[in-house]
Parts: C-alpha cells; sequence; structure tokens
C-alpha cells in the first residue's frame, strides 16, 4: 500500500465544507480546538500523533494533550509523533528576546516544548515550517542535528525550502522528507525542489493535496465560503479566479464518477500517482473526510486517467498565487 499519512487538525482549509478557518499558534498560547479522540479513534493506514507548533496543531491541544493522547486509544509507543516551529508570523508572536524562529536556541526550546506537550521522550520527525533568512540554515539544522544525537528526534524535515537551501541543509544532517504544496493546481515543486528531492534521496510530504478543499469540487464560488473563512484572504479564491478556477474541475469529476469515487480521492490518487518516494498529508477535522482520503490508496488511476488530469491542470494554469502576497516571501528560501 502506497504511504498516505493523515494530517489531523482542528479546523483547516482541506475541509470541504465552508467552516471559517483558524491556526493554533505558539507553543505558549491556547489552541482553537474540536474533540480529538474520535477523530484519532478512526482508521487510518498509519496512525500520526502530530503537534506542528508553532502552526497550527493537529491532534493534541497545549491543556489537554496528554488526556487526548490517553483516551485515543493508540499507544502512544506505536503512533509516529511529530512537530514544526519556525512559522512566527503566523502565529502573531515573536520569538523570545535576542532570538528568531530558526536560532539554534529556539529550535532546542520549541522541541523541549514540543515533546512536554505531547507527553513523548522523542519526536519520530522534527521540521522547520518556515525557513529563517536571517539565519544561516547551516545553524538550524546544526541545532537540529544535536537533537538527534541526543535522541530527542529522530528524522528532519524542511517545509516550504528551496533546492539551495535543501542542499545546504542536507550537507548537515541527512534531511527525511521535504515538506511543500503539491497538487494538479499546485505544480511548481516539479521543476526543481522535486527534482532535488530525487537527487540526493529525500522524500516528499505533499501538504494540502486538495488545494485547500477546492479540488474536492465543493467549493466553486465564493459564496461557498463563510465570511470568516480565511481562504478568502487567499488569490485563488477571490471571485474572479474562483469562477476560472472552477472551469478546471470537469476532469476530476468525470474520473470520480467513472471510479465510482469522490473528486477528493481522485486529487490525492494523482499526487501519490506521481511516485513512490511522495506521500500526502490532506488535512482534516472530519472523521468521514479522514477514512475518504485514506480510502484514496485504492483509487487506482489508470495512465490515460492521470494523463488527463496532468493535462487539464498544467503548471501555472491556475488562476491566483496560492498565498497572499506577503506569505509568498517566506516561500522557497
Amino acid at each position: 500500500m502506497h504511504p498516505i499519512a493523515i494530517d489531523l487538525k482542528p479546523s483547516m482549509p482541506e475541509d470541504r465544507s465552508p467552516v471559517p478557518s483558524h491556526s493554533s499558534t505558539s507553543e505558549s498560547l491556547p489552541l482553537v480546538t474540536t474533540k480529538a479522540p474520535p477523530t484519532v479513534e478512526a482508521r487510518m493506514p498509519t496512525p500520526c500523533l502530530s503537534d506542528d507548533s508553532p502552526v497550527q496543531s493537529s491532534l493534541v491541544t497545549q491543556s489537554t494533550g496528554v488526556a487526548d493522547i490517553q483516551q485515543s486509544r493508540i499507544p502512544i509507543d506505536h503512533a509516529p509523533t511529530g512537530s514544526k516551529f519556525g512559522n512566527l508570523s503566523l502565529a502573531g508572536i515573536t520569538a523570545p528576546p535576542g532570538l528568531s524562529a530558526g536560532h539554534p536556541d529556539y529550535v532546542m526550546q520549541a522541541c523541549e516544548k514540543s515533546l512536554k506537550r505531547l507527553a513523548v521522550d522523542t519526536l519520530d520527525f522534527y521540521g522547520v515550517h518556515r525557513v529563517d533568512p536571517t539565519v544561516p540554515i547551516e545553524d538550524t539544522v546544526g541545532a537540529m542535528k544535536k537533537l538527534v544525537e541526543q535522541g530527542k528526534v529522530r528524522f528532519l524535515v524542511l517545509s516550504e525550502a528551496g533546492p539551495q537551501t535543501i542542499r545546504r541543509a542536507h550537507a548537515v544532517h541527512p534531511i527525511t522528507a521535504i515538506e511543500t504544496e503539491y497538487s494538479l493546481w499546485s505544480r511548481d515543486v516539479e521543476q526543481d525542489v522535486l527534482p532535488t528531492c530525487r537527487e540526493l534521496g529525500i522524500g516528499f510530504m505533499a501538504y494540502a493535496p486538495l488545494g485547500r478543499g477546492f479540488l474536492t469540487a465543493t467549493m466553486k464560488t465564493l459564496e461557498a465560503l463563510l465570511p470568516k473563512d480565511r481562504r478568502r484572504e487567499h488569490p485563488r479564491f477571490l471571485a474572479d479566479n474562483i469562477a476560472q478556477n472552477a472551469a478546471l474541475l470537469a476532469p476530476i469529476e468525470k474520473i470520480a464518477a467513472a471510479h465510482g469515487c469522490a473528486p477528493a480521492q481522485v486529487a490525492i490518487a494523482w499526487v501519490l500517482a506521481q511516485g513512490a518516494d511522495i506521500v500526502p498529508i490532506p488535512g482534516t477535522k472530519r472523521r468521514k473526510y479522514i477514512e475518504q482520503n485514506a480510502a484514496a490508496v485504492e483509487v487506482k488511476l489508470s495512465a490515460d486517467d492521470v494523463a488527463l488530469l496532468s493535462k487539464a491542470f498544467p503548471p501555472n494554469v491556475t488562476a491566483g498565487t496560492r498565498y497572499p502576497e506577503k506569505q509568498l516571501k517566506a516561500l522557497g528560501i
């Protein structure tokens, strides 16, 4: 079975329904969360407890993390655990005095807080959510390497890093995976990031494989989003752009009908078809979508299906950038 990770979050834009999006932020702030245990109990190919602080936290909360883990009925020693750090701007906070998001001291502090919240001694993966342009990546990854040597972290991950940064980081300590947006409507990584990963033997975690819910074919107009949904701030969901992008969905719906599955499963299956080194991480807070997303591994697209979808969604076909301009500056560093 091809690997697929289920990235469980309290309220994330991969959701099919127009719920408002929230993001939990720093290690010290309370999180917006929903009841975790029923979600955790859902059947998954690879159960995973992910903290993802200081960005969007998933299964556990800062105030009740241990209780949620205990109630989940997934033995903590059998569930891979992971966390990310370094996206303070999204959190709306600042680093401790004298530090920045990628400073070695902050790397260590953030890890200790995640270990405490997740109630574990070791994180299976620990990642840089956004590269800090003020700190050499060698210094950031050097601190992460120390955590590996101390037995507090097993594998290292970088998110939204550019190819040269990936090479420099990998020279300090082997990077296990790169986490970057990848889907039918976001194929930028095919140009240089994916080739770099494959050259170096680094895996790839494709976040937002459902295009923040758009590729589920359930939101074709701006009115499908609630007024406070933060996708309204994303260029691809602006009124003119979403109307243009909606015209791209027909092939996904046609193939889904032919396979008797959901459009979302077709979108994930396309990502899976791009290589065994790619693991989609669709985010959701609803149990039924966890199960639906996981079942995408059973959707067997034909070569013609894959070719048709690739042709319908060539690179750069999507109207609008994938993030607002301010956030784009933090990508590909």
